[in-house]
């Protein structure tokens, strides 16, 4: 699915150079759900956001389905409108719409008809148990419940990679593991790969491999 070799990141603050990642390489198989861990300032947001492409001012070679990651602005939205979905911490909500249209919104953003959008988008808030709040709006849900929006928009326009920063980290025991249940099991259902930035041993402990982080170098692969 994704490739990386000698990646490398590095910031300025002030007169001082810091590295975020020193030359990292791995590789991530189709279908797997791949936690990367470590403490903060280890590297693992960097990383993130590079193989997002969300961040692409680094050093090394990324591939994607055997295929150079691309490097024009351009190119990039393209690829992550089409193949990328993404879960964040906060959920990231549009918080003037609806479950069903915040779940939508990728379609839109795909050239999918209002009818194909809302029908979809329906189907997927179903699949994460939400079929009963497809009108609430961000406001009128929990933080469990908008996790779960998130999850099905992120899934919506069935991508083949979903990036996740700290998807259980702001969620109680309960909430945590049922957003974690629907994550595991939709992905696999859909093959779909999932790399997931976290310090939730929860979260860590149920994927199917973690990448464990230091000083921007990886320090050991642990498979569960």
């Amino acid at each position: 699915m994704i490739r990386f070799n000698a990646l490398s990141k590095q910031y300025q603050l002030g007169h001082q150079i810091v590295p975020a990642l020193q030359g990292v390489s791995g590789e991530i198989r189709t279908g797997e759900m791949v936690a990367l861990c470590g403490p903060s300032g280890s590297g693992k947001s960097t990383l993130l956001n590079i193989l997002g492409l969300l961040d692409m001012d680094y050093q090394g070679e990324i591939w994607f389905q055997n295929k150079p990651y691309p490097k024009s602005a351009k190119e990039a939205a393209t690829l992550r409108r089409s193949q990328l979905g993404f879960v964040f911490q906060r959920f990231n909500l549009i918080p003037v719409m609806t479950a069903q249209d915040n779940v939508a919104y990728p379609l839109h953003l795909n050239g999918y008809s209002k009818q194909e959008q809302d029908s979809i988008a329906a189907e997927m808030l179903e699949r994460v148990g939400l079929a009963d709040f497809i009108s609430h709006k961000p406001d009128n849900l929990s933080g469990g419940q908008q996790q779960r929006v998130a999850i099905a928009r992120a899934l919506v326009h069935k991508p083949a990679l979903v990036i996740a920063d700290e998807p259980t980290a702001s969620l109680d025991s309960q909430n945590a593991n049922m957003v974690i249940d629907i994550m595991k099991s939709l992905g696999h259902e859909m093959n779909t790969t999932f790399i997931v930035a976290t310090h939730d041993s929860r979260m860590a402990d149920r994927c199917d491999r973690s990448i464990q982080l230091l000083d921007g170098i990886i320090q050991e692969e642990v498979t569960e």
